[in-house]
């Protein structure tokens, strides 16, 4: 049903959660994981930012790899991406060009004591622009 599942990652705790899920459906589906990093990039250049952007490629690289290892241990097939870009168009695009069945994202639960404002978070612009299923784990 699912041939490959796309998961962005920004390496706080919350996507411990999504990673499981994903884990879980790439083994029940037989499905390969791609886990995806997007570095927020600002609208003008800069070597001393280009400089900046590399550093934290390399580090995104290195949690990226430790993600990867859990999914190997779980023995599903798992590729890592690190982009620039917008965060939300940078997920979408890279879903549709790259074919995604599926994305598992992890969100955080909103109260009804938030604004409008916040409701406009990174899940929900990836879950209304993307074109593929997407599965939000909280």
């Amino acid at each position: 049903m699912f041939d490959h599942i796309l998961v962005p990652v920004d390496f706080t705790d919350k996507n411990a959660r999504a990673l499981d899920v994903a884990i879980q459906m790439a083994k029940s589906f037989r499905s390969r994981l791609t886990l995806l990093h997007v570095i927020e990039t600002l609208e003008y250049e800069d070597e001393e930012l280009n400089s900046f952007y590399e550093t934290l490629a390399v580090q995104a690289r290195t949690q990226l790899q430790s993600m990867a290892e859990q999914c190997a241990q779980a023995a599903v097939e798992v590729d890592q991406e690190v982009i620039f870009g917008r965060r939300a168009v940078g997920i979408v695009d890279y879903a549709s060009t790259q074919n995604a069945d599926l994305l598992i994202l992890s969100s955080h639960r909103i109260g009804p004591e938030h604004s409008p404002q916040s409701l406009v978070t990174l899940s929900y612009q990836v879950s209304i622009l993307c074109q593929c299923p997407v599965l939000l784990v909280k």
